[in-house]
């Protein structure tokens, strides 16, 4: 079954963002943001297709 990009996240589910800090090194201090509806993969099953029901 084919999947589709995260339309949250744009295929891209992890980010990195600086907080300003350095540490004692000089590298700068970061935190890993996952996207919460993939759940970090950047892609999404599709919606499954509506089925009618009746006579």
């Amino acid at each position: 079954m084919p999947r589709a990009i995260c339309r949250e996240c744009g295929g891209f589910p992890v980010v990195s963002i600086t907080t300003g800090e350095r540490h004692l090194d000089g590298s700068r201090v970061l935190l890993h943001v996952v996207c919460r509806t993939c759940n970090g993969t950047g892609l999404i099953l599709p919606a499954p297709a509506l089925s009618q029901t009746g006579r």
